[in-house]
């Protein structure tokens, strides 16, 4: 893919539109998604990067059809799959595309394994469901997803209980589960969360090649700047409910324009700045509550201006992959702060 261009297919999958979702609680209105737009292409790899809290996880969920209503509920947007609208798709209909079209991994694979049923149940389960194949059929497409992801002895292992493997090995069945079904979009919320730096490189090598032998295109939902590094072609950073950059993996590493963005990319440890000391971002994250009424960062951003505080920015593209939600590109912060 051209580091300065969108992805070659330029073929949308799935388009995400002014997505806002608000979950009434006993204190208000939390409004955890704020107006998300980005669209996901054939055959691509799209992170969702940000802190705790920021709607990673409730822009994923909202994209399932998962999102509990009540007491959440998707207020505004669309989410355009093969000309129809999720967002608005009865439940019925939905259940048709979730798990078959568009599949997910979750984040904890103990939790999200039953852990009375054998992997062999757990796998055919899905496929015998959406694809009314026969237990002897699904048995065999069991063992081939068991031996994309690696885990050795298929055949006796289907026969096995979550508590006998291992968490990498868990966490390749989670993923086998998930792509057992061949979905044209696969949604991995911290796939590499409970596991330990070795197993992460594995699972992170698994996504690459089974993405280069099924064609799948992925959204990735982490925290970690490491996996990000590894295997995105494109990167969203959230902030707050909303994204305040989207570029390509170079662009946002090596010319990153939003304040956040950059300080995220300063707090991440470095081999090569050993001596220097890492810059955290001070301050917290808005009150999703009330937010604010202009930009979400303001209150933690070295170079607020009044405006800020005040309006929302406005979407600056800086190149045809490459946009960002800042005042600082505003031609007149630029007569001030022309670095930045």
């Amino acid at each position: 893919m051209p580091e300065d261009t969108l992805p070659e297919s330029q073929e949308k999958i799935l388009q995400v539109k002014n997505l806002h979702v608000t979950f009434k609680t006993y204190g208000g209105y939390v409004k955890a998604v704020r107006g998300v737009t980005f669209d996901l292409y054939k055959g691509e790899t799209l992170a969702i990067v940000g802190e705790s809290g920021c709607g990673k996880s409730v822009t994923s969920s909202a994209i399932m059809g998962l999102i509990p209503q009540p007491p959440g509920k998707i207020e505004n947007g669309e989410i355009l799959f093969d000309h129809k609208n999720l967002a608005t798709l009865p439940k019925a209909k939905l259940r048709q595309i979730q798990g078959m079209d568009i599949s997910m991994i979750f984040q904890d694979p103990m939790t999200a394994l039953n852990p009375t049923l054998t992997i062999g149940e757990q796998l055919t389960e899905g496929v015998r469901t959406h694809k009314g194949l026969s237990k002897s059929e699904a048995n065999m497409k069991a063992l081939e997803m068991l031996n994309l992801v690696g885990i050795p002895n298929p055949q006796e292992r289907m026969k096995q209980y979550p508590h006998q493997f291992s968490g990498g090995m868990r966490q390749r069945i989670v993923i086998a589960i998930a792509l057992i079904c061949e979905p044209t979009v696969l949604i991995a919320d911290e796939p590499t969360t409970a596991l330990d730096v070795t197993i992460q490189a594995q699972v992170l090598e698994l996504f690459a090649e089974i993405q280069q032998k099924t064609g799948v295109s992925i959204i990735l939902i982490t925290h970690d700047l490491g996996v990000v590094a590894k295997i995105a072609d494109r990167i969203a950073v959230m902030y707050a409910g909303q994204i305040i950059e989207i570029g390509n993996k170079r662009e946002i590493f090596y010319q990153a324009s939003h304040p956040y963005t950059k300080g995220l990319l300063n707090s991440v440890p470095r081999l090569d700045l050993m001596d220097e000391e890492l810059q955290p971002i001070d301050g917290t994250p808005p009150d999703l509550f009330d937010p604010p009424k202009g930009c979400g960062f303001t209150a933690r951003c070295p170079y607020a201006m009044e405006v800020c505080e005040k309006i929302e920015p406005e979407k600056t593209m800086l190149s045809n992959s490459h946009r960002a939600y800042c005042w600082l590109h505003d031609e007149r912060a630029q007569a001030v702060f022309p670095s930045k």
